[in-house]
């Protein structure tokens, strides 16, 4: 079964934030605006975009498949 992912972009800077936000975009591993990451859509990752949701937008998120 293949992995769920999930594309983040960073659409503000982290500059004048708290270093916990700062830290959070890299944990995603997003370091400049209108980057890009696709990674695994677990709780842990979901949890960080919802912390930081100024700073961040989840581009493409899987459809549930029909069955």
């Amino acid at each position: 079964m293949a992995k769920k992912t999930i594309t983040v972009e960073q659409i503000a800077s982290a500059n004048r934030r708290p270093a916990i936000q700062t830290q959070t975009l890299r944990g995603l591993g997003l370091d400049k605006l209108h980057r890009t990451r696709r990674l695994e859509d677990t709780p842990a990752i979901r949890g960080m975009i919802n912390s930081i949701p100024h700073l961040v937008r989840i581009v493409d998120v899987p459809a549930a498949k029909k069955s």
